[in-house]
């Protein structure tokens, strides 16, 4: 049980949280607010107490000496965690933590005005057999100027919001029945949801340490426990954390709570599975998988050798396609499930598994031209089961930049299904991307439409060879776009070093030496050294002209001028996002019609992963990009467009 001593003076000299007062601004603008920080930082073992502490502990308290007009805000708690010590729950922060709160400056103050700042914390530290009062007094020194923000204070506070939990835009409603608690809260069934606990804000709502079930129930989560033994009446508030370190601050009227629906909804996985089948079988005709049909043509054009051969290549093919949808997905479960905000096509958000592909995509150019004959396993273009479910492999992969039509709203929804069904989902992705082949493999009449084999095959083959050749020109462009020109430089060294190695290879081949692929491999492997050193380059931002970077406040203040928005979610990775850029939002038509409908265009650029982004994007039943949403005037939820635009499309947006 966690004791609460009086110790000695001596011992209260030990600081077991180090406590650093941090401003957002040094220099505060007069008439406006500044942001203050008390950043904690627990010894391993030690713990401090969100607001209300819970079964033991104490709310931090602060006395402030300010200078006259000047007024301070209460104080903000980031989302806090469990602890519980001989059957007490207490309400802790076992990790850094930051105290969030802020000072109203008067108007009038002259410029150079110094402004000192002190604060009186008195707090509670604990471990799991001891607790200790501890008192600082921090002070700092302000000075009034042009609320000027360093960008690394800027960063830190950034974080530190992040962590605060955001105000629920819709009233929640709780009932007593019994000695039991329920509660509702309002929560879009498609946005995503780790492990959820609700923490009341003060005493009257649950009994601390008795567990909490949280059912999804369509538009709602339903949260329900044991009550405490004096009951509160009137409104109860609290935060409500949603996983990752993150929560919703939610205040909760007093009414009936009606019971969830038990069950996994496996209507809704089902539907999720349809429309990521026929996402997928579309997939096969989106501009980031046409390479891989220069595969698939010349393995179906040789399925016409016998029956049982076409048959066993699209079994192989399909086994490969949905292998690597299914381990790609379950990766995405895990990250997600250990707080990453990542979504679809997460492993091209590093520059390293660009090179590869990189690498990967000129082998089979090189291939496809003639260079050099690959020895078993065998694909791009020849047989075996082997190299059928190679080839379906590399055209799972090189598809996860895309999100087509009924795929997206699919993979939205495969982030908050339960994992058994969500699995369910990433394999109908698979088996859309590989249906195709599969329908030629088993139905006869297909096959017989198909051109039997003959010397036309290897000048096709050859010709094939050039949009994989495009295809890595692509993947450069995206790596100089991660990672900048030294980072393509050295992609490409890597891609000649490869590109020599199989030309030697190939030679030692036409000359019939024995073990000719050993030189290959040994120049794969050195390439693949080389693009595992790559590393992002800084951020570049370059803004189209008449366009935004994508920011929530930027957003909000947009539509309370009353203007309408679009905003636009994209990756340099993403070659649907890239098309529909080219041949749509970035035409002299678009670009009028925006100007003359004075709609704003936000950019959200989620090449390397922003979290805050990927949050936003899962906020709105998706699981990547592209993503279009438009604001209308007024309205209170956006329009979500299609994921292939035309100019007309977007000229008639007002």
């Amino acid at each position: 049980m966690t004791a609460c001593l009086a110790l000695p003076a001596a011992a209260q000299q030990s600081r077991h949280v180090a406590i650093e007062l941090v401003a957002e601004s040094t220099t505060p603008a007069a008439g406006r607010e500044v942001a203050l920080a008390f950043a904690a930082t627990p010894q391993p073992g030690w713990h401090g107490y969100w607001k209300n502490p819970g079964d033991a502990g104490v709310e931090t308290r602060v006395a402030w000496t300010l200078p006259a007009g000047v007024t301070a805000a209460p104080l903000d708690y980031p989302v806090p965690q469990r602890l519980i010590v001989a059957g007490l729950m207490n309400h802790v922060y076992e990790k850094p933590w930051a105290l969030l709160t802020r000072l109203a400056l008067p108007a009038g103050l002259a410029p150079g005005t110094r402004l000192p700042i002190s604060a009186r914390l008195d707090y509670l530290v604990c471990t799991t057999e001891i607790c200790v009062p501890e008192t600082r007094t921090l002070s700092t020194v302000l000075t009034v100027g042009d609320g000027a923000v360093a960008p690394a204070t800027r960063a830190r506070f950034d974080a530190w919001r992040t962590a605060l939990p955001r105000p629920l835009d819709a009233a929640a409603t709780w009932q007593r029945a019994g000695d039991r608690f329920r509660l509702s809260v309002p929560y879009p069934r498609d946005a995503a949801l780790g492990e959820a606990y609700f923490y009341p804000a003060a005493a009257g709502a649950t009994d601390y340490p008795a567990p909490q079930t949280v059912t999804r129930d369509g538009d709602r989560l339903v949260i329900e426990t044991k009550g405490a033994a004096t009951p509160a009446t009137g409104t109860i508030a609290g935060v409500l954390a949603t996983g990752g370190g993150r929560g919703l601050s939610i205040v909760a009227q007093p009414g009936e709570v009606a019971p969830p629906r038990t069950g996994t909804d496996w209507q809704a996985a089902l539907l999720a599975f349809a429309g990521a089948v026929l996402g997928g079988v579309l997939l096969n005709v989106m501009p980031c998988v046409f390479p891989i049909l220069s595969l698939k043509a010349l393995g179906l054009a040789r399925s016409g050798e016998s029956e049982r051969h076409a048959r066993g290549e699209a079994l192989a093919y399909a086994a490969g396609v949905i292998a690597v949808c299914v381990a790609l997905g379950a990766l995405l479960l895990g990250l997600r499930a250990g707080g990453a905000s990542v979504g679809w096509a997460f492993q091209l958000q590093d520059p390293r598994v660009i090179g590869v592909l990189l690498l990967v995509t000129v082998a089979i150019a090189l291939n496809l031209a003639g260079l050099f004959e690959l020895p078993t396993p065998q694909f791009a273009g020849k047989g075996g089961a082997t190299g059928a479910f190679m080839t379906g492999a590399l055209a799972a992969f090189v598809a996860t930049p895309c999100t087509g039509p009924f795929m997206a709203g699919a993979m939205g929804a495969a982030l908050v299904l339960p994992a058994a069904a969500a699995m369910l989902v990433f394999a109908g992705l698979g088996l859309g991307i590989a249906l195709p082949f599969l329908a030629i493999g088993f139905v006869p009449a297909l096959r017989r439409r198909l051109p039997k084999p003959g010397a036309w095959m290897g000048r096709v083959r050859r010709i094939l060879s050039v949009p994989m050749f495009l295809t890595a020109l692509a993947l450069a462009w995206v790596l100089g776009r991660q990672a900048g020109v030294d980072g393509m430089t050295l992609g490409l060294a890597a891609a000649l070093l490869l590109a020599l190695a199989l030309w030697i290879a190939g030679r030692r081949q036409l000359a019939g030496v024995a073990r000719a692929g050993w030189v290959a491999l040994a120049g794969a492997a050195l390439a693949t050294a080389a693009v595992a050193t790559i590393r992002p380059a800084a951020k570049e931002t370059v803004a189209l002209a008449g366009t935004e970077p994508f920011g929530e406040a930027r957003l909000a203040a947009l539509r309370a001028q009353g203007r309408p928005v679009l905003a636009y979610f994209t990756a340099d990775w993403c070659l649907t996002c890239k098309v529909n850029e080219k041949a749509a939002i970035e035409t002299a038509t678009a670009a009028d019609a925006f100007r003359r409908n004075k709609v704003a265009v936000l950019v959200g650029d989620w090449t390397d992963g922003d979290p805050v982004l990927g949050r936003f994007i899962e906020r709105h039943n998706r699981a990547g990009v592209p993503l279009y949403l438009f604001y209308p005037p007024g309205a209170a939820e956006p329009r979500v467009l299609p994921q292939v635009l035309t100019p007309a499309m977007l000229a008639d947006l007002r």
